[in-house]
């Protein structure tokens, strides 16, 4: 008997050990499955979002400085009748729409382009919604000649500052400082299988690993998924995705983010200008805080 309860304690410590292996072996491929969605090349982008959510867009171009960026959209709509400022990142579908829209990487010129309309939107007091989708800035000698990385920097100081409410919706890829540079938000939404993260696992696999052999690793490692994000306290809410994905019913997805920025942009406009700046600040403060033990 005693032989017998000795052999079943183990059989369910295999059992145990089995399962939380499994766990793990979820967790791990569930981090790079999502990722493949995010950048699935079918998913809804940001101008499939605004056909669906907004009435009256009118889209603005050029930074008043150098040139205009296809990457970044920016213009003024109609959200539940109020006006609005819409501004996000726009990939193309085939190698010609891509080569336009830089393969969803903005360049300096984009970000201030998103700045001016941002002004813009302050100065006649509309609330600002951006949709996040892009793999990083772009990466070129003429970008960073042009001061790619005092554009985001500049961004993140005056997105800051604005005394107008900011809603936020990562949509897709969102891709370290390139993404930042339009989402410092009040209120910072994240479909269910997009991904936010400081780098990608292509990247982290290179520096960690020297090699791509460990993205699937490296994704997990992140902790770039919605789920991981609204745990660290980075976002807001989760927007859930029709079962597949979003790129399975560009209409449901579209409704369900709707449903949701509807209510927070109610409760934002409450606010006073003051508070929102103060509100903002607080959010990002908060921000990978952690406590000693």
């Amino acid at each position: 008997m005693d032989d017998e309860k000795s052999y079943q304690a183990e059989i369910d410590e295999l059992r145990a050990e089995v399962d939380r292996l499994r766990s793990e072996k979820n967790v791990v491929e569930g981090a790079w499955n999502r990722t493949l969605l995010a950048r699935h090349e079918q998913r809804p982008y940001t101008l499939d979002y605004v056909e669906r959510m907004f009435e009256g867009f009118s889209e603005i171009h050029g930074d008043r400085r150098f040139a205009d960026d296809a990457t970044m959209v920016a213009g003024m709509a109609r959200f539940h009748g109020l006006p609005v400022m819409v501004i996000g990142q726009q990939k193309g579908r085939d190698l010609k729409q891509r080569q336009h829209r830089n393969f969803g990487c903005a360049q300096p010129e984009g970000y201030r382009k998103a700045l001016r309309a941002m002004k813009l939107a302050e100065k006649f007091s509309r609330p600002i919604i951006t949709f996040v989708d892009t793999p990083g800035a772009y990466p070129s000698i003429g970008a960073e000649e042009r001061g790619q990385a005092e554009a985001i920097a500049y961004n993140l100081r005056e997105m800051a500052r604005l005394r107008v409410p900011v809603l936020v919706s990562v949509i897709g890829e969102g891709g370290s400082g390139g993404a930042l540079g339009i989402a410092v938000g009040n209120y910072i939404a994240m479909m269910e299988n997009a991904i936010y993260t400081v780098i990608s696992p292509e990247g982290c696999s290179a520096i960690l690993w020297k090699d791509q052999d460990h993205v699937v690793d490296a994704a997990a490692a992140l902790k770039l998924t919605a789920q991981d994000l609204l745990a660290f306290g980075f976002i807001d809410e989760i927007i859930l995705e029709p079962p597949g994905g979003a790129h399975i019913n560009y209409d449901a997805a579209a409704s369900a983010l709707d449903a949701s920025l509807k209510p927070a942009l109610d409760f934002l406009l409450r606010l006073g200008a003051a508070d929102l700046c103060e509100q903002r600040y607080q959010k990002f403060r908060r921000m990978g805080a952690v406590q000693a033990c």
